[in-house]
């Protein structure tokens, strides 16, 4: 490959026999309008995808998939937000049942309590489904509307939610905050929502303000793991998705994330490439057969484990296009 590093990274994307990898760097990185033939030829292939049939394979009637639907990483819950992080169209059929199983599952019980006179809740996973739905045409739900209105309930009041049943807890947790920001801003595009606008804008100075990754009061690194790249990160944090997340919202021309968009910058390899520096997930085959049914980290589809990461690289360069520095 020759050219400039980004160039050089784009080539290698657009050459991936996933088109859904081939879809989002036309679409995202390069900005290609969807009229052109390219972005048409690799939409019409994203249902045919090695890692959107592995998600989609073994669907039951009632639109799960035979177990939990939150087991890590086989569950409906986390199959749903890989199918739609590889832009799986709304349109496809076994959507609708799988996205029904999950609402029904999510509104069946009470989702928050309140500890010390703060609601405590796992905010990523109604979060996370409120995106979901809103990318894949069920924002109008009124069990999606259930959920946003727990959401806004539970807002602390520095912007994030926390699930930390600890009466001493009193900062947000990113964990549980950068999804339920996620949802908040797709839900706000679709329906124009004000009031969850401004709810997602809090959640976002959260993490401004901490500049993604540092202590607000002395500005040292919180956590180095948040540093490592990792995909997919399912409910885990890192700086990599937080940026993907606030580019979704146009947040990165704040200045406050540049720290972050330079660590993703000093990652680069000398291919111009990006590769993972720890897994959330196992591989099936490299799991015993026995014990499938017992590890919580068994993922469905192959993501990769050896090398340059096409998805990593593929954030990479779209938070770079986001802060203009492609």
């Amino acid at each position: 490959m020759s050219g400039s590093p980004s160039e050089r990274a784009i080539e290698w994307l657009l050459s991936s026999p996933d088109p859904s990898v081939r879809y989002l760097t036309l679409v995202d990185v390069l900005r290609e309008p969807a009229r052109a033939e390219a972005v048409r030829s690799a939409r019409e292939q994203l249902p045919d995808g090695d890692r959107v049939r592995a998600l989609l394979e073994g669907q039951q009637p009632d639109g799960g998939f035979g177990d939990d639907p939150y087991i890590k990483w086989s569950g409906v819950f986390w199959r749903l937000l890989s199918l739609t992080e590889l832009a799986v169209p709304a349109s496809d059929e076994r959507l609708g049942p799988a996205i029904d199983h999950v609402l029904a599952w999510l509104t069946s019980e009470p989702l928050f309590e309140s500890v010390n006179g703060l609601p405590r809740i796992h905010a990523s996973i109604p979060g996370n489904a409120v995106a979901y739905c809103s990318l894949l045409g069920r924002a109008n739900d009124r069990r999606v509307k259930v959920l946003v209105d727990v959401l806004l309930e539970t807002q602390w009041p520095d912007g994030g939610w926390n699930c930390d049943e600890s009466p001493t807890a009193s900062c947000s947790s990113v964990h549980e905050s950068l999804g339920t920001l996620w949802g908040l801003i797709e839900y706000a595009k679709v329906t124009g929502d004000v009031a969850v606008s401004r709810a997602a804008d809090r959640a976002a100075e959260f993490f401004l303000e901490r500049r993604l990754f540092r202590k607000r009061s002395t500005g040292e690194i919180v956590d180095p793991e948040w540093l490592r790249l990792h995909y997919p990160s399912y409910w885990h944090y890192d700086i990599l998705q937080a940026l993907v997340i606030l580019s979704r919202a146009d947040k990165l021309s704040d200045p406050r994330a540049g720290d972050a968009l330079d660590v993703i910058e000093s990652k680069r390899d000398d291919l111009g490439l990006w590769r993972p520096e720890g897994y959330y997930w196992g591989p099936r085959h490299m799991l015993e057969p026995s014990s499938l049914g017992e590890s919580p980290n068994a993922a469905v589809a192959d993501w990769g484990r050896d090398g340059p990461n096409e998805m990593i690289t593929l954030n990479a360069l779209r938070v770079m296009r986001s802060a203009g520095r492609l």
